[in-house]
């Protein structure tokens, strides 16, 4: 590419993220807060922020595994649960809490409201953007906190940090085995899929794109260019001016997805362990299928909705079941870089 189109395509791009930013400013408008708890944040602390509907059955675990890790305070953005999910999280005393009834499709998947708390609460913060069915792990994460994580980031002049999104699933119906609520849900969510990935670079935001595991292999095996996207970047040095474009799958400005080498070797990334095969998805599936909320053509997406309401076995001859981080690290899924 000539230096004029470099230019030409950088200038596209800083556009973009302005008009992002004006969504994210316009949509703020949309949230309520229901507990805002975020003068307790201190200057050096982790944030995490996430938005999300109907997830009672998960957020015990969610909370406090990224407690664990390192999280100091969670801004979360609750969009029309009925099933206690605003309840809990304003009692929880590190959760700050919006609410919102609009569409969670018209906001881009709720990155517009999350974009805004964002600019407004996580400038210079290192801060983890994950859905409550995310869980994150990286190498040594069971002996080394997030905040040492992040120092080591920093010191390597890195911003962001990347993830692939792997899916757990049980071997059996999906229905078979009910989970309950602050349960590790990797005792039943003890499978995933160890090979079949497709990765390609994205020529406009320099991101990888990864496709594959159970959802391409069972759902989307005659269009496996519609299948989920499972690479992320889901944690980064905030600033104000920055934004993601679509979920946490890409930023910008683009330098923040250079989470990959591209001459030799691997950097450090981690895993975001996905619950989402959990009982409860069968049922789910059947009430997203008439919300349309999920999917920018949802009715392509019919077929996947219909064959997880059967409760099927996502389980294969090929399945890989989960032992640990090393495990993970040492089939190529994710990497310690040059973290030691």
């Amino acid at each position: 590419m000539d230096r004029l189109s470099q230019l030409a395509k950088a200038y596209r791009m800083r556009w973009k993220r302005r008009r992002l930013l004006y969504r994210s400013f316009r949509k703020r408008r949309q949230l309520t807060p229901v507990m805002n708890r975020t003068a307790q944040i201190g200057p050096d602390d982790i944030l995490a922020v996430s938005t999300m509907r109907n997830e009672i059955v998960r957020l015990p675990h969610f909370l406090d595994h990224h407690r664990a890790l390192g999280v100091d305070h969670f801004l979360i953005v609750e969009n029309g649960s009925d099933d206690g999910t605003r309840a809990f999280l304003a009692k929880q005393p590190d959760v700050s809490l919006w609410t919102t009834p609009a569409s969670y499709k018209l906001s881009r998947f709720g990155v517009d409201w999350l974009t805004w708390l964002q600019r407004k609460y996580a400038h210079d913060h290192w801060c983890l953007t994950v859905d409550a069915d995310e869980i994150l792990i990286y190498p040594h994460h069971d002996t080394r906190p997030l905040r040492a994580l992040t120092d080591w980031l920093e010191r390597h002049n890195r911003r962001s940090f990347g993830a692939l999104m792997l899916d757990m699933y049980p071997k059996g119906p999906l229905k078979e085995r009910e989970y309950e609520p602050g349960a590790d849900p990797f005792e039943i969510l003890n499978w995933f899929d160890g090979g079949n990935y497709m990765i390609q670079k994205k020529a406009d935001l320099e991101n990888l794109w990864i496709q594959g595991g159970p959802r391409a292999r069972q759902f989307f095996a005659d269009r496996p260019r519609r299948a989920p996207t499972m690479s992320k970047t889901p944690l980064v040095k905030w600033h104000r001016r920055y934004a993601y474009v679509s979920s946490s799958h890409s930023l910008l400005p683009r330098v923040l997805n250079h989470v990959y080498e591209d001459q030799g070797g691997e950097k450090t990334s981690g895993i975001l362990l996905h619950t989402k095969f959990l009982h409860t998805i069968v049922d789910k599936s059947a009430e997203e299928k008439q919300r349309r909320e999920h999917f920018a053509n949802s009715d392509l997406y019919d077929s996947y909705y219909d064959g997880l309401t059967d409760n099927p076995d996502l389980w294969c001859e090929g399945s890989s079941r989960l032992i640990s981080w090393r495990q993970l690290e040492a089939m190529g899924l994710m990497s310690k870089g040059n973290w030691v």
